[in-house]
């Protein structure tokens, strides 16, 4: 019986190491994001990171800041370490292109969400959100709210992001369609939220009767719908793109009416399957760039959401 004992201990033991020696000769997948400040990079990188382990390689989270120097320090640390790919939401269309051709250049593959890149056929898979169609689904909501009238305000994001052009885009292309609504002020706030408060401040001071503001995000819609609250114009309607649980508890108290929802753990999760399987095929089998639609989140189906994912 002790023999039994001793030999399935010792089976364990060996499977246990095993499957240690196994992850780590799975490697190191490098997962760099913008801020975790703001909750939704630290979703998506949780979520890449989380999905990188599952399937046996070690993950490390890093962040770029936004700079695309950190950015390029990074990539290049993460060549020096040896890692075996990198999970990527880059910090600018056009200067990112470099890090990552650099990347490339070393055979390590790369692999962007949430933001692509403006040069095909560097980066291995482009998973982003579909803006344009996210946007646009705002927008008709915030047209409905607005009662297809009044005065309103855009607050648009960082633009050196392409994701700020193409979702400005999907709201004209909708909002412009009602001559009755007034765009009085367009301000980039930088996707920042305490940036939507300073500049939301301002612009109610020349603009006081403003009815409406659609923002390209939910920190930005955070920071304006703060700014609105304390001068006292918590009824006008503001509508974000995200889908965060602060937004979802502001729809679910009354407070900001709408959002977007884009599917960025989807997004990560795709990201570092496709990664295994180039890994281990030299394929992902799918398209570089690869579209993922937005859903609206309002009062209807808000307590359905947490952390940007949606249950059913």
């Amino acid at each position: 019986m002790k023999a039994r004992t001793l030999l399935c201990c010792l089976l364990a033991t060996s499977f246990m190491v095993s499957a240690a020696v196994s992850a780590r000769a799975a490697g190191l997948v490098a997962v760099i994001t913008p801020s975790h400040d703001n909750p939704f990079y630290g979703a998506e990188a949780d979520a890449a990171k989380a999905k990188a382990e599952s399937l046996g390689y070690s993950a490390i989270e890093l962040s770029h800041d936004d700079d695309p120097a950190k950015q390029y320090q990074l990539v290049e640390a993460m060549i020096a370490r040896g890692a075996k790919a990198i999970i990527l939401d880059n910090a600018g269309s056009d200067a990112t292109v470099a890090a990552v051709q650099m990347a490339q250049k070393a055979k390590i593959p790369t692999f962007l969400i949430d933001r692509e890149i403006s040069v095909p056929k560097v980066a291995v898979s482009q998973i982003i959100s579909n803006n344009y169609q996210g946007a646009q689904i705002g927008a008709q909501a915030f047209v409905k709210l607005m009662g297809e009238k009044g005065s309103y305000v855009e607050l648009v994001g960082r633009d050196s992001d392409t994701n700020a052009g193409i979702r400005s885009k999907g709201f004209h292309d909708v909002i412009d369609d009602y001559p009755d609504l007034k765009m009085v002020a367009r301000q980039s706030a930088n996707w920042k939220q305490s940036e939507a408060f300073s500049k939301m401040q301002s612009i109610l001071e020349a603009n006081p009767k403003i009815k409406g503001v659609i923002c390209g995000n939910d920190t930005m819609a955070m920071g304006a719908y703060a700014a609105l609250k304390a001068a006292g114009h918590g009824d006008v309607i503001v509508v974000g793109m995200d889908g965060s649980n602060d937004v979802r508890d502001s729809i679910e108290q009354g407070g900001i009416r709408a959002t977007v929802l884009q599917p960025v753990i989807q997004e990560a999760e795709t990201a570092v399957v496709q990664m295994d399987k180039y890994l281990k095929s030299g394929s992902t089998g799918a398209a570089e760039k690869q579209l993922l639609d937005c859903t609206l989140i309002d009062k209807t189906n808000a307590t359905k959401l947490e952390r940007f994912k949606l249950s059913n």
